[in-house]
């Protein structure tokens, strides 16, 4: 599920860089969560995908 998520943060944050619509820094918060979620993942031990 947390793959899913990051997954999901990580296109909101593609699309948000590609249409130029961003909303301040709500953007760059979305690929911080993303990557955070999937050191998370790392460090458990469990693959990423």
């Amino acid at each position: 599920m947390l793959t899913t998520i990051a997954v999901i943060l990580i296109v909101l944050w593609l699309l948000g860089m590609v249409t130029s619509f961003t909303i301040g820094g709500f953007i760059h918060i979305l690929i911080v969560i993303a990557i955070i979620m999937i050191l998370v993942r790392l460090i458990k031990g469990q693959p990423v995908i």
